[in-house]
């Protein structure tokens, strides 16, 4: 008799805590601690341009997303790629490959703009058939 009323009793707080545990669901939601980091959406265009007056130039252009780009092509070259990178090594480098005979100024210029602005370039005016190269870290 005495076992019988301990598990009565045991049965008894054993479904008296069940019932308390089975309340109205709670969720708590953490409150912001400050404003939240915004992702920046905006395309940003990336363009290349060779200009000058060699018959030919091997083109070289990098950015993180595509890695290494070359190319062999007539003067002037122009290639634009559009990106939401906040962050971009960009870098270009043309080399003469050689001028007509009639050219008495070679020239030879890269140029790297951002959103249509000026971000890098570099020019030369020699007779020589040095690369040249203009690179640079665009930062949003």
């Amino acid at each position: 008799m005495i076992l019988t009323r301990s598990v009565r009793v045991l049965c008894t707080g054993v479904i008296l805590s069940l019932s308390l545990a089975c309340g109205d669901t709670i969720i708590n939601t953490p409150s912001p601690t400050g404003p939240s980091d915004v992702i920046n959406t905006q395309l940003t265009q990336i363009e290349f341009r060779v200009s000058g007056n060699a018959s030919a130039v091997k083109v070289r252009y990098s950015i993180p997303i595509d890695g290494l780009t070359q190319i062999v092509t007539a003067l002037p070259y122009s290639t634009t790629i559009n990106t939401v990178s906040n962050n971009l090594l960009l870098s270009i480098e043309a080399s003469p490959l050689g001028y007509p005979d009639s050219v008495l100024i070679p020239f030879l210029s890269v140029q790297i703009f951002v959103n249509g602005v000026l971000f890098r370039e570099a020019n030369s005016s020699d007779s020589f058939l040095n690369s040249i190269s203009a690179s640079g870290t665009f930062r949003k």
